[in-house]
């Protein structure tokens, strides 16, 4: 058995030197401490800035949220597809000059600006102050609803109750005065007869139409 020999005891006083080992933090570099200085300022500039949008997130946030629940009425009642900004089954209510009030309906109703509605199978009906009415109708329409004004073409139809049909390629309907007019070649049949003239002239919702000549008339059965 041999005994090994124990190292000697520090004598009391002295201090052991501290060495650098796995569990001690380095010093900083002047690298690091900018960093970190940096970032420090930008945070405080930040969060200011992200206090204030917060606040006003919360602060709009009924209004966002009313306005998603209109959309979404809106969607479900009209068939709106977001993604073409087209409606369909469209409907346009008001009311002319008189007080008299009208109906537009389209199988499609494409909005190019707050004006403006493209309308595809455009129908307007009118109604009169007597207890009459008048439909009209094309397969293509321009709609500016806060002038009131539509222009039709293709096919464009005019039918009032009495039995009047007015057959055209395009016309232009001012709606808030009740008048309308085409400058196209016009065909019209009704209890006088036939007419073919080069264009007409519609006022009072269309009660009272003038025709521009040269035309054709048959009445009772004789050409004029």
């Amino acid at each position: 058995m041999s005994l090994a020999r124990l190292p000697a005891a520090p004598a009391a006083g002295t201090r052991r030197p501290r060495t650098l080992g796995a569990g001690t933090r380095p010093p900083p570099t002047a690298a690091a401490i900018a960093r970190r200085r940096w970032m420090v300022a930008l945070a405080k500039r930040l969060l200011p800035l992200m206090a204030v949008a917060l606040l006003g997130v919360l602060a709009l946030w009924p209004e966002f949220h009313r306005d998603v629940e209109q959309g979404r009425v809106a969607y479900r009642r009209g068939a709106l597809a977001p993604e073409s900004g087209q409606l369909t089954d469209a409907r346009y209510h008001g009311v002319d000059g008189h007080g008299r009030p009208y109906t537009i309906t389209a199988a499609v109703a494409h909005q190019l600006s707050p004006e403006r509605i493209d309308l595809t199978t455009p129908m307007g009906d009118v109604s009169l102050e007597s207890g009459t009415w008048m439909t009209v109708k094309a397969q293509q329409g321009v709609y500016l609803q806060h002038a009131q004004q539509l222009d039709l073409s293709g096919e464009v139809t005019l039918y009032r109750d009495d039995g009047t049909t007015l057959t055209t390629d395009s016309a232009a309907l001012d709606l808030k005065a009740g008048a309308g007019a085409g400058a196209a070649m016009t065909h019209a049949e009704g209890p006088f007869g036939t007419l073919d003239a080069q264009g007409f002239t519609a006022t009072d919702g269309g009660t009272v139409i003038h025709f521009a000549g040269p035309g054709r008339l048959l009445l009772n059965g004789h050409a004029k």
